[in-house]
């Protein structure tokens, strides 16, 4: 996200219904939140001060400051001493399934785009690809793998650093990972991705991924080790995954 803090506050035109039995303050982060949702309000721009907005709409002033408070919780904007209320962008509330941030992200509408920050090919000397290929049988010291590390963006938004291991035989190039996702470009050479196993933990960023994905030191971050095979069990991809905290959420559905 851009700062904007020399940008002038956008003022919404926001009406709100007294007679309604919804509070105040929710009627308020609702009209908010529809205007970030509906691109009115961008990633970097700043809503009028507390004071300005309570006194055009007639409110009290804890009552904008909750609304306000809805929003942060949500993720969609965050209070910046001497700048104010910025917003950011939408969070990206993501199902535990196979599939590829990049499909997730065009099936909900976001605009997903690929910095490529290394594509190398070598023997499996990562500290945790020989581990986890140790352990499954799958290691061939003979066998080289293709390691690519991608920052995802959404919407012009940072959020996620993407790391993976794929055996160097499945010929992927550089050109396909930076006009669509990994599992698009390994179903079009006929792989069928049947089955993963996901571990999913939280830390700190490194100031290296701080960096990348434009997060204030310290910043927490989501981490996924995803291990992929095909509908013939083979190997096809090990992943290490880096999230913003701030923008991505992981949803898991129960049953009993």
């Amino acid at each position: 996200m851009v700062d904007s803090a020399d940008a002038a506050p956008k003022q919404l035109e926001i009406a709100l219904d007294r007679s309604s039995p919804v509070p105040l303050y929710h009627q308020l982060a609702q009209t908010i939140e529809a205007a970030i949702l509906s691109g009115e309000l961008l990633p970097g721009d700043r809503l009028e001060n507390e004071l300005a907005m309570t006194t055009r709409l007639g409110l009290a002033r804890p009552t904008a400051r909750q609304a306000i408070g809805e929003l942060a919780r949500k993720g969609l904007v965050v209070r910046k001493r001497g700048v104010g209320t910025q917003v950011l962008s939408a969070r990206i509330n993501r199902e535990t399934r196979l599939s590829s941030l990049y499909d997730d992200l065009e099936r909900s509408g976001r605009r997903p785009q690929t910095r490529l920050l290394s594509f190398e090919v070598g023997p499996a000397d990562d500290e945790i690809l020989t581990p986890l290929l140790e352990s499954s049988g799958e290691l061939d010291e003979s066998a080289e793998y293709l390691r690519v590390r991608r920052l995802r963006i959404a919407d012009g938004v940072p959020l996620a650093i993407l790391t993976n291991h794929l055996p160097a035989t499945i010929g992927l190039t550089e050109a396909d990972l930076r006009t669509t996702g990994l599992y698009a470009a390994l179903r079009s050479r006929g792989i069928n991705l049947k089955v993963a196993h996901q571990t999913v933990g939280a830390r700190l960023m490194t100031p290296d991924e701080a960096d990348l994905l434009d997060e204030p030191q310290p910043a927490a971050c989501l981490t996924a080790l995803r291990v992929v095979y095909d509908d013939t069990g083979r190997l096809v991809e090990i992943g290490q995954h880096v999230y913003r905290a701030s923008h991505y959420s992981l949803e898991v559905s129960l049953a009993p």
